[in-house]
């Protein structure tokens, strides 16, 4: 997804020497290295499946530091170093503290991206000036590198091998520690690790710095609804792979191409996966209850898609399956047999070519 940076900053927290540099300026975005590093971690952040979701209690104060922010009655640059003072300050009572940058960040969709390319929504809000907007906080931690020098001696060039202390995960890895807010809508997507902070275990994250509860990553959300599918499926001996195939094509139908987040309603989801079975139906409800999960289960269309639009099975023969989960609803393409004997059989249908892989 390409975005549109507004603003970005890094401050430096090096705990090894005690010292933490506060930068008083904005990053020069100008640098191509600088806007591209930027850029892909500010991406990964925001669609990390594992992003957990986060509503902010009525009295954050960070909430209503973003809200004040928003409409313009703060400064980006003095924003982000009350962010560091507090993220310094607790870092600093952990026993032993890697040296890490923080990476603050304003961005939103590329304000370049043809209208034919958006969906109607999109168009609409970019035309009203409510394009989606982010402020993204990212705890960048450094790591050790062995990097080669280059030297010479008496006898000419003389290479060698040197450790650089502070080296920056690169955009590819990923970050173990970060929080991504909607400025518009305040919806909080975060990830994040315990630390011991003055002798207590503790979520930096979600408890200290912004104040919000924690819920549930939709890979999780997702995760949660094909198990209880399968441990129904499990329990009344039907075929699991049937049953979650089809979990997953019914989350898939439901979130759409043009909606970016859809709500799975688990009566409808019980239709769809045991029909003509309402033991099973009425089961899988039960479970659900069980389970903790809502009657209406909130799912993004993009973590659908990454996740539920192809099923993988393997058999104790050592063959692994993989296709699409639609394709469990019709017997044009492939079907699971029961046999007498107990054992299963599977056939694939209307293949006009295999290519090896």
């Amino acid at each position: 997804m390409p975005i549109k940076i507004n603003h970005a900053i890094l401050h430096v927290f090096d705990f090894v020497s005690c010292e933490n540099t506060f930068s008083q300026e904005e990053m020069d975005l100008t640098s191509k290295n600088a806007k591209n590093f930027v850029a892909k971690h500010a991406t990964k952040a925001l669609g990390n499946l594992d992003n957990k979701r986060g509503v902010f209690a009525p009295d954050s104060l960070f909430a209503e530091e973003l809200r004040a922010y928003h409409a313009g009655q703060r400064d980006f640059v003095e924003l982000s170093c009350k962010i560091g003072d507090f993220l310094v300050t607790e870092l600093g009572h952990m026993e032993k503290t890697p040296s890490t940058d923080l990476l603050v960040v304003d961005f939103e969709n590329d304000a370049s991206k043809a209208v034919n390319q958006m969906t109607q929504e999109e168009a609409e809000a970019s035309f009203q000036g409510r394009a989606d907007r982010y402020f993204a906080i990212l705890l960048l931690e450094s790591k050790q590198a062995y990097m080669h020098e280059l030297g010479f001696c008496d006898a000419g060039p003389c290479n060698g091998v040197v450790r650089q202390q502070a080296v920056l995960p690169s955009p590819s890895q990923k970050v173990q520690s970060y929080a991504v807010v909607d400025l518009r809508t305040l919806e909080v997507q975060f990830v994040d690790k315990k630390r011991v902070i003055a002798g207590e275990e503790r979520w930096l994250i979600p408890d200290g710095l912004l104040q919000c509860s924690t819920e549930a990553s939709s890979k999780e959300t997702l995760a949660a609804v094909t198990q209880v599918v399968e441990a129904v499926a499990e329990e009344y001996g039907a075929n699991t792979a049937v049953a979650m195939s089809k979990a997953k094509a019914y989350a898939t139908e439901s979130v759409g191409d043009d909606r970016s987040e859809a709500q799975v309603d688990l009566e409808d989801l019980a239709d769809q996966v045991f029909q003509d079975q309402p033991e099973m139906k009425k089961r899988l409800v039960e479970v659900a209850q069980e389970w903790d999960l809502p009657e209406r289960v909130p799912l993004e269309r993009e973590a659908v898609k990454r996740v539920a639009r192809n099923h993988k099975i393997r058999t104790d023969t050592g063959i692994e399956i993989t296709f699409p989960a639609e394709y469990s609803k019709s017997p044009e393409f492939i079907t699971f047999t029961s046999e007498a004997d107990g054992k299963i059989s599977i056939s694939l249908k209307n293949i006009s070519h295999i290519e090896n892989r």
